[in-house]
């Protein structure tokens, strides 16, 4: 009984597709319980920050300078207080997040149209500027029915994100499945 490379990226490549397939589910699911998403994905944040909070106090220590060392610490307390906020209020972390998202949505529709009068004499300029008029249009819906979106937002576009990304692994593994063993 050999060694085959052939086995091994078939085995490898079975268990990208399983990978695919629960990351599609995790998607669905996300769409289909926005809320409950939302909220995962805030606490996530929540423990980001404070995470961060921790690294930024340590890395006081390092610093050369004694000023250096408290904005260190203070900024440190800063990330580390509001993930503790977000921890123990994640409704209240989840329509925050939700308002970050809205304000980043709209500059992302403001300097895509800046970008697309800035090129208009090219090709495919037009798509740009359907892409900030789709964009602009989003943030609006966020931001006119907010703080209730955020029951939604998050969670949503969670939920698209995995459900686009296992099905471009998905379908990047297939391929790759055609090219090393053919049928």
């Amino acid at each position: 009984m050999g060694y085959s490379l052939t086995d091994d990226l078939r085995g490898a490549t079975t268990w990208s597709i399983v990978l695919s397939a629960l990351i599609m589910i995790a998607g669905f699911l996300a769409i289909a319980l926005p809320l409950i998403a939302g909220i995962a994905v805030t606490l996530i944040v929540g423990w980001m920050l404070i995470f961060t909070g921790v690294l930024h106090i340590a890395f006081a220590f390092r610093a050369g300078h004694a000023r250096m060392a408290v904005w260190q610490v203070l900024l440190g307390l800063v990330y580390g207080f509001i993930g503790v906020y977000i921890l123990m209020n994640p409704v209240a972390g989840l329509a925050g997040l939700t308002f970050a998202i809205a304000a980043y949505l709209f500059a992302e529709a403001v300097l895509e149209l800046v970008l697309a009068i800035q090129l208009r004499p090219a090709a495919g300029t037009g798509w740009l500027i359907f892409d900030a008029i789709i964009t602009f249009i989003l943030a609006v819906m966020i931001f006119y029915t907010w703080p209730s979106s955020a029951a939604w937002v998050v969670g949503v576009l969670v939920g698209i994100s995995m459900l686009f990304s296992g099905m471009t692994r998905l379908m990047l593994t297939l391929a790759a499945r055609r090219i090393v063993a053919p049928a």
